[in-house]
Order: structure tokens, then sequence, then C-alpha cells
């Protein structure tokens, strides 16, 4: 029995559940796909430097298969009504009876699946496939009236009860299969409309390099944490989301490590292994919500009733913030940070997008395409579920109210200016104090290569407000 694996946002050996399955139900050898859709990420605002990350890792995976006996193939589709009939023919071509590939969630992957799915089974080709991406599959995790959990503190309660009474697997790398007379098809170095300024050398690819940074962060910076992950000037956060959403570094074997830091437990009262376990219980949750709320996949948001909002949507303002000219320092220096590295500190996410959707009143959606579009670990669950919490239009618990002013963020995460000076060198004169708000009072009356605020966040502030309180009371 010959199997096709199919390769998407899961560019790794160990622990990959459909290639455990596809290896060990193989008597005939196990063929590796991979389709490179060039028109389908621009659609999808798929950023250069995470496609060049891709293809780096893909170039490692395919020299790692090879150590397998398992060749890559490699075709290129230009929509998702082209896949079925590709990953048919290429079934038939090799007599492979079996397909295998791991679950993807958002709504446009989970509908081209379902066409596989059809296209292959009416031709007598199995189609198996796992929830990979998470520990908890989607629908496994309700509450006591069967729904799906929409604030995070009760799924994540109930997640953890889960985990501990069922645990989870881990799955070895497979063994090196039979010898097959097929050669690997050759990978390109750069896809056309994909070319980034992100210098390479910020983020190796592959998943060797995946587990060193795993490895490393578990026992350099794991046990600081819950202490320094607020601070953007720190090396104190994993950095390992692009690993993540490339399929370089499964969920699981992050878990299982952060589990063994924390005394083999999953939540504790202290330490920063359960803060980290935290933080990965958030990526489920919106992987869950991406489910239970297929709209979140189609540019709506997840309170409908803030589709009433009337966005300032100010073309200037979402410019000046693009470009890291908002005259707000931490602001501007995250979104620079964004453009020079295609990552942003976690903390600064949450910064700049209440920035630009509670203080410029700009619509949610015009920050999320943004933050796509160069994102090394740009993904949809999470991203979208950042911006709508940030936006106060998705499943923060906290009332529309919450709206970070960022001269204090700035003042509390960043206090001496080292993460402000590091990406606004024109600032980097003024002392700790001066370094938050130049253009304070009295504080600094010198000419500065540097923008002046483009808006005063007190009076901003309040016009949001006034605009969720008048969509509350148009609610009641």
């Amino acid at each position: 029995m010959r199997c096709l694996m199919w390769f998407r946002e899961d560019l790794r050996l160990s622990d990959n559940m459909a290639l455990h399955y596809a290896c060990a139900s193989a008597n005939g050898g196990v063929l590796a796909i991979f389709l490179i859709t060039p028109e389908i990420w621009q659609r999808h605002d798929v950023a250069a430097c995470k496609v060049e990350f891709m293809l780096r890792g893909l170039h490692e995976l395919q020299t790692e298969l090879a150590q397998l006996n398992i060749p890559l193939l490699v075709r290129y589709a230009k929509d998702y009504q082209e896949i079925p009939p590709i990953l048919l023919t290429i079934a038939q071509q090799h007599h492979a009876t079996r397909l295998f590939f791991n679950k993807q969630y958002e709504i446009d992957e989970s509908r081209r699946d379902q066409k596989v799915i059809l296209a292959l089974e009416q031709q007598g080709i199995k189609v198996y496939s796992y929830h990979d991406q998470v520990i908890a599959e989607p629908g496994s995790i309700v509450n006591q009236q069967g729904n799906y959990y929409k604030i995070f503190t009760p799924f994540k309660n109930a997640w953890l009860t889960a985990v501990q009474a069922k645990g989870y697997t881990v799955y070895p790398k497979p063994r090196p299969q039979k010898t097959l007379s097929l050669s690997a098809d050759r990978l390109p170095e750069k896809i056309a409309g994909f070319q980034s300024n992100i210098p390479s050398s910020l983020w190796p690819a592959g998943e060797s390099t995946a587990k060193q940074k795993l490895y490393d962060f578990a026992t350099q910076k794991l046990t600081a944490y819950q202490t320094t992950r607020d601070f953007p000037a720190k090396a104190g956060t994993s950095q390992l989301s692009p690993y993540l959403n490339a399929g370089m570094l499964s969920i699981r074997t992050c878990l299982k490590m952060a589990q063994e830091a924390n005394n083999g437990l999953l939540v504790s009262d202290q330490g920063g292994a359960s803060t980290w376990i935290n933080e990965l219980i958030w990526r489920e949750f919106y992987r869950h919500i991406l489910v239970a709320f297929p709209r979140i996949s189609m540019h709506r948001p997840f309170k409908l009733e803030t589709e009433q909002l009337n966005w300032s949507n100010n073309l200037a303002h979402f410019q000046a913030w693009q470009a890291g000219q908002t005259g707000y320092p931490l602001v501007d220096a995250a979104m620079r940070q964004l453009s020079q590295t295609g990552w942003m500190h976690n903390r600064l996410r949450m910064v700049v997008a209440m920035f630009l959707s509670k203080t410029l009143f700009i619509d949610w959606r015009w920050g999320e395409k943004y933050f796509m579009q160069h994102l090394i670990d740009g993904d949809l669950a999470s991203n979208n579920g950042g911006w709508q919490w940030s936006a106060s239009t998705g499943t923060d618990a906290v009332p529309y109210f919450r709206i970070f002013n960022p001269i204090l963020q700035s003042q509390r995460f960043d206090p001496t200016g080292e993460f402000i000076r590091s990406y606004c060198p024109e600032l980097a004169q003024l002392n700790n104090k001066q370094i938050h708000f130049p253009y304070a009072s009295r504080l600094n009356q010198q000419k500065l290569d540097y923008p002046r605020p483009i808006v005063d966040h007190a009076s901003h502030k309040q016009e949001v407000l006034t605009a969720f309180k008048q969509l509350k009371l148009n609610q009641t």
C-alpha cells in the first residue's frame, strides 16, 4: 500500500501526526507533496518574509525526507479548484491508495479539504486528516450546554481539566522507508512576488533550528518568562511563533517541554513555565474560536453588533501608523520593529493595535491586514484574535473601556527607553523621561527630526468611548 503525505503548515518530521500515520500504514512507501500557491497567498495577504521562511524550511525538510527515502514532490496551483485534481492525478500516477494530511481551520482551507476528500474518495482513495495544530481538537472543549466557550478563562479551565485527564501524545520521528525509484522534485530558491528585505539570518529556518531554539528558551529563559515577557528591550519571549506557525515545531513538543520544566504540572501557582503554558492555551483558544465562528475567517467581527461602529478611517493617520511616524515613540518603535524584522513583541502588538483602533479609531481590519502582510508568523486565528481583543470587537471579557495609554505603556514596559532608542535613533539623545513623549510641555523645546503627535490621545479616547457607549445604547 502506497501513501501520499500532503505537507502544509507542518514542515517537520518529529511529532507530525499525519506523517506518523502515513508511514505506519504504508508498506509500499510514502510520497510527500507540497503545493506552491502564490496567487492564493497573495489573496490571503501572506507576508513575503513568511513565504521566504517557509521556502527555506522546505529545503531543509526535503533533505531530511530524503534520509527517510521519502521523495518530496512539488506542484503549483493557481486556485483551490485546481488542488483536488492535482492530488488525484499524483495519487493515480503513483498508485497511492491513501492520502494523509493535518487539518487547517481557516474557512477557505477547510472547504478546500472537503473537496479534496470528496474527489479522492469517489475514486477509491481513502483520506485521513488529523488535528495536529492543537492539543484538544475543536469541539472537544465545550460548556455544559455543549457550546464552544467564548471567553478565555473558562475555556482555559476546561482545557486544563480535559488535557490533564486525557493526556497527549508526542509522536516519534518516522523510521526510513524502503527505497523508491522516484526522485524528488526541485524546489525553487525564490518565488516571484515574494521578495523580502528581512535578513534571513534573523530567522534561520527548519526543524533542527526550531528544536534548538525551544531548548534554549526552556533552559535559559523560561524560569524568568513571567517577569520578563512584557519588556520588549529584554529577550524574554520565546520568539517561537514563526516556527509554530510554519509547523517546524509542534504544539505538543512545546507543551511537553514546558510541563517538564514545571515539575510535570500543566499549571502551578507561580513560575515562567505556567505563564508560557497559558500563552499556548491562548493560541489553542483562538483556533477553537475560528472553527466555532466561521465568520472570523470572513472579515467579520466576533461581536456582530460592532459592525455598526462608524470608524473614522483617516488614511493619513493610518499611513503614519504604518510608517512608525505617529509621534508616540513606543508605537513608532514597535511598527519599525515589524517592518525591519518581520516580527513584533506581543505586548507591543496589543499597544499598536489598541492605538490604531481605539485612539485613531481606524477599523481593526485595516491593521489586521497590514500585520498579515508583514508578519513572519502571520496566523489568521491568533492575529485576528489579538486584533479583535484589542479593538473590543472580539472575545475580551473586559468591556470596551479597556484602552491602553501608549505613554504609560512606554513608561512601564520600556522605562529607560532602551527599546525606543533601538528603533527610533532620532530620539537617542533624550533622557529617560523625555523619550516617552518628546514634545511634552517644557520637557523638550529643541527641534527633533521626529513628528509631533498626530492626535491627542486623551481627547480621541473620549471620542472612542462615546462611540462605543452609543453603540451599547442602540443595542438596548
